[in-house]
C-alpha cells in the first residue's frame, strides 16, 4: 500500500476517534442537538473523513470500504450545502455508520500488515 494511502487511513481513524470523544456520554441526541460546538466539530471531522476517502479513491478505487462514494458525497454536502444537513443526519452518521467505517479501516490496515491485498469485494 502506498504511504499516502496509509496517511489518509490514519487521518480517517483520527477523525473517528475525535468524533467519539466529542459525542456526549452517555449518547444523547438531545444533548448533542443543543451543543453547537460539538455539532460543528463532528461535521468538520466528517469533512476530513470525506476528503481523505476522496483522495484514497483517486489512487485506489477498489479499496474495501463500503459506501466509500457516499462518504465523499456526504463531505461535499456538508461543505457546499451546509444549511441542508440536519442534526439527526450527523447524529446517525456518528452513531451508526462511523463504527462500521472504523472497523473497515482497521481491517484494511491489518490486512496490509499481514500481506492481504485489500481488493474490492
Amino acid at each position: 500500500m502506498q504511504d499516502e494511502i496509509k496517511v489518509w487511513l490514519d487521518d480517517i481513524e483520527k477523525a473517528i476517534s475525535e468524533i467519539n470523544e466529542f459525542l456526549p456520554n452517555p449518547r444523547n441526541f438531545l444533548e448533542f442537538e443543543k451543543d453547537l460546538k460539538t455539532k460543528r466539530a463532528i461535521e468538520r471531522n466528517i469533512e476530513i473523513i470525506g476528503e481523505a476517502m476522496s483522495r484514497i479513491l483517486k489512487v485506489k478505487p477498489d479499496i474495501l470500504v463500503s459506501d466509500s462514494r457516499k462518504i465523499v458525497d456526504t463531505r461535499n454536502r456538508i461543505i457546499h450545502g451546509y444549511d441542508s444537513v440536519s442534526s439527526d443526519v450527523i447524529w446517525l452518521i456518528a452513531i451508526k455508520y462511523l463504527p462500521i467505517l472504523d472497523e473497515e479501516i482497521k481491517k484494511i490496515k491489518k490486512d496490509e500488515n499481514t500481506g492481504h491485498d485489500g481488493q474490492c469485494r
